[in-house]
């Protein structure tokens, strides 16, 4: 007589809701070597950020941490040796809570939050930190890379594509409309938005004070961002140099400049966030990441919007709120033509961005994502957030987020 196997059924799995718990980072600062990390590790910064995620929400036994997935763009030296667990030994995280690193250029600590995020929709992970580091004086972007010749030698892609300033100019080519004047425009007004914030008391919520050390000065404690320009005019914009291009249209001015600092979130799944008790500030609703022509790279957030809209099944009308980072003015400007969107739509941006207060490559994404939350807990109003950036070589990448604060009203 046979024997009959007995057939075990495939577990069957539902999909979680995921939430951003809240968000946490260091000031930022200007790379080099009269910048306020100029003398700080960037593992540093990381540690910094995770232990204040931690002190904020005692509620959260850190044995319950199932991951650690922090980016840096450039994974040498103090940002190297797989930062996400190393920096979570040093932040005192049990050595039961593995960790890694992750690497998507400037969208690092985006790609860390949808990663992990997805995990937890899955049900690998019940909560887990994303964030990202970058120590751009320490490591210049680029710093010890060696591109395949093939790249220029098979014309895969223009020379241009390795220098994201000039890929900023060969956007300003394809779209003329949008003039240097439009670009400076849209960077003074950055600089005032974020100073009004600033002035409002809205920045200081997302930052915790970073430790910092001098050989000339000792000592100190970096408690504001240092590159604002508060004051910044039009007509001061107008007459910087050009240095991608002569007579270009790219400036120190109009673009993000070269900084310093750490990011960290806590993500949860819904549930799990609360029987513990976790603030949900945020729901995670979709993403997408594409690739564009690398000359090109700062347009990327508009097909990676629409396919995270696609996806999502919501249109460009349903979002009440945009956080775009401002790698260049003109990138910014070149999303907002193509979805119908004002230059000055109080909608994008409220507090500025990253031409006022920095752009530490991979650590940028969690930035946005973090003032969606508070922009979320003051506007009930709104129902639908879009955080979104261009990538480095050729690629955008956008997320949705619902605002679980929402009061039914129309938008």
């Amino acid at each position: 007589m046979k024997a009959v196997a007995t057939v075990v059924p495939r577990p069957t799995r539902t999909l979680r809701e995921v939430v951003f718990v809240d968000g946490v980072r260091t000031p930022f600062g200007k790379a080099g070597p009269k910048g306020l990390y100029a003398e700080t590790r960037a593992d540093d910064l990381i540690v910094r950020v995770i232990r204040e995620l931690l002190r904020r929400h005692p509620e959260l036994p850190p044995e319950r941490i199932d991951e650690v997935a922090i980016a840096a763009t450039t994974q040498i030296g103090d940002q190297g040796l797989t930062i996400g667990r190393t920096a979570a030994l040093l932040a005192g995280l049990p050595t039961s809570v593995p960790g890694f690193a992750i690497d998507r250029m400037c969208a690092g600590a985006m790609t860390a939050v949808t990663t992990v995020g997805s995990g937890i929709a899955f049900g690998a992970y019940d909560v887990a930190i994303a964030g990202g580091v970058e120590h751009m004086g320490r490591h210049p972007m680029g710093e010890g890379v060696d591109p395949n010749p093939r790249f220029l030698s098979e014309k895969l892609v223009d020379t241009s594509a390795l220098v994201m300033g000039q890929t900023a100019e060969n956007l300003h080519d394809r779209f003329p409309e949008i003039t240097k004047q439009r670009a400076d425009a849209f960077a003074a007004a950055s600089q005032a938005k974020y100073a009004a914030a600033l002035a409002a008391g809205h920045i200081d919520a997302d930052l915790v004070s970073m430790a910092t050390r001098s050989t000339e000065h000792g000592y100190g404690l970096a408690t504001a961002d240092e590159p604002p320009r508060p004051g910044t005019t039009v007509q001061d914009l107008a007459a910087l140099k050009t240095p991608f291009r002569p007579h270009g249209r790219i400036t120190a001015g109009n673009a993000a400049g070269l900084n310093d600092g750490a990011t960290g979130c806590l993500l949860a799944a819904e549930e799990v966030a609360e029987q513990l008790g976790l603030p949900r500030a945020m729901r995670l609703v979709g993403y997408g990441f594409v690739g564009v022509e690398p000359e090109v790279m700062g347009v990327g957030p508009v097909p990676s919007t629409e396919k995270a809209l696609r996806t999502t099944g919501l249109s460009i009308e349903d979002i009440g709120l945009f956080e775009l980072n401002e790698a260049f003015a003109v990138q910014v400007l070149a999303v907002l033509d193509h979805f119908g969107l004002a230059d000055d739509d109080p909608r994008v941006n409220p507090w500025g961005g990253a031409i006022a207060v920095g752009h530490p490559l991979a650590s940028s994404g969690v930035r946005l994502m973090t003032q969606l939350a508070r922009h979320f807990a003051a506007r009930p109003d709104v129902r639908y957030g879009l955080t979104a950036m261009c990538i480095g070589f050729g690629m955008g990448g956008s997320v949705i987020w619902e605002n679980p604060a929402y009061d039914g009203s129309i938008r």
